[in-house]
This record gives C-alpha cells, structure tokens and sequence, in this order.
C-alpha cells in the first residue's frame, strides 16, 4: 500500500520538524528564546517547550518568517504566564530581524492529554511541534493517520468562527490591522481546504502552495480561489481586496462543505 508525502510506511504521520534542520540565521534566536523561557519560567511551572512552523521544518526565510513556540504548562496558563510569554515575544521580536514576529502558545499538560483534545492539540503536539525542552509529551499519545475524524477534530468549526472573523474584518480600521487579518484567513482557509481532501489525498503536507494544489485536485472550481489565498498567506499586503472576497466567498462554501464531508467539531469544554 502507498502513501502520500509526510506518513511512514505504515501510513502514520512522521514528525514534520527537526531542530537539526533549523538554518543558522535562525540558530542564535532559537538559543534565546530558550534561554528567556528558563529565566521567565522555571522548572515547576514549565514541562516542556516545542517549535512549529517553517523554523524546524527548514524552510524559514530571514526577515519574512516568524517565530513559533508552544509551552506545556504544568497547569493551566494564568495571567502572569501570559504576561511573562508576551514578554519574551516582544523582546526576542525586537531583537532579532531575522524573524518577523514571535508567538507563543501557552498550555496544560492535562489539556493536551485530556480526550477531547486527542484529535486537536494533542495531535498538534506529536506531529507538528519539535520538542525543545523538556519531556516530550508525544511519548505519550497515540500515532496518527490523516482520517476523517482528525480532519473534524482539527479544523471542523469554521462554521462556528466565521462569523466572528466577519466581525473583526469589519471592525480593522488600520491597513495593518486587514494585512494581519487576511493572512491569518488565508492561512486558515488554506489549511482547511487541506485537511479537507487529506483522508482522500492520504498524507500530509504544511506546506501553503502545495496545500493548496492538492486541494485543487479535488474541487477544481475552487481551486483558482485557494491558490489566491495561498499567495495572500505568504504576501498579505499585496492582496488588499481580497479579504472580504475569502470571508464572503470561499469561506462559507468550505464551511458547508466540511460540514457535510466531515461533520462539526466536537464542542470543548
């Protein structure tokens, strides 16, 4: 039997980063944020860290990529975590213009090993997310295969969110604030016409072009649409009309069609 890019041979996910691919423009950020992460959160509070995105998948661009960190918690986040997170964002943000932007993700331990989380963010962390401290949880959980139900696990609720992202592209007044919209839209709708096709596709991909190109395949009169906002992902700025016609056009379509192909997201506590 054959899979597609990103299983193994028994057609489970493999890890898509490595710290051992991570270019030396971004080396000495990396060092950093580990470094202010032991000074702001020490061993009791902290279990683990990890990176995701384009950094430890190798393929980051200075200047143009941005900084991605998850850490899990030994209990949940409080306001002083937040507070001590946005620190270490803005400071390594300010510091280092090889990354544009830094993000921090703060959870629970026991949030990412409870049930509900399985197929969402516990899934995330053994798959997406490159260990960089700490124990690692992926030890763990179960692997994974691209079937139906984590395909309604991790992106099912667009439904559910449109709305409120209507709401905030209605509400950004600044050109800054529609550049930051439309690429975290694109981003979203990309990934979710991915997951979308996945099971059917039979592999996994982060990367947003071929993301896009995959889903083409499967819907070709949507994929002209797809493609824009994969381009939009990487340039936002260069795309300013094309906000609303993602939230008015292509959104609501994928929504029901998600819903159909896969169903609704199971609600969280």
């Amino acid at each position: 039997m054959t899979h597609g890019t990103g299983l193994d041979r028994d057609g489970c996910f493999r890890r898509e980063g490595s710290l051992d691919r991570i270019s030396a423009p971004f080396t000495p950020v990396v060092a950093e944020l580990g470094a202010r992460l032991s000074g702001h959160f020490g061993p009791g509070r902290l279990h683990s860290s990890y990176l995701y995105g384009s950094i430890p998948r190798g393929t980051a661009v200075p200047g143009v990529s941005d900084l991605d960190a998850l850490l899990a918690l030994r209990d949940e986040p409080t306001e002083a975590d937040r507070a001590a997170a946005r620190a270490v964002e803005d400071g390594l943000d300010a510091d280092f213009p090889q990354v544009n932007g830094v993000g921090i993700l703060l959870v629970g331990v026991d949030r990412v090993l409870s049930e509900p989380e399985r197929y969402d963010l516990a899934w995330f962390v053994a798959c997406l997310c490159t260990p960089l401290s700490g124990p690692d949880l992926a030890d763990r959980l179960p692997r994974y295969r691209p079937t139906s139900l984590l395909a309604r696990e991790t992106n099912g609720d667009l439904f559910h969110s449109l709305p409120g992202l209507r709401a905030k592209a209605a509400a950004a007044t600044t050109e800054a604030e529609r550049i930051r919209l439309t690429r975290g839209v694109a981003r979203r709708l990309v990934r979710t016409g991915f997951t979308l096709v996945m099971p059917r596709w039979g592999g996994w991909t982060s990367d947003l072009t071929e993301s896009a190109e995959v889903f083409g395949r499967y819907y070709p009169a949507h994929a002209g649409q797809m493609r824009a906002a994969a381009r939009a992902a990487r340039t936002p700025a260069a795309y300013p009309e094309l906000l609303d016609e993602l939230l008015f056009g292509l959104a609501p379509w994928l929504a029901d069609e998600y819903l159909a192909v896969h169903g609704a997201k199971a609600p969280r506590p």
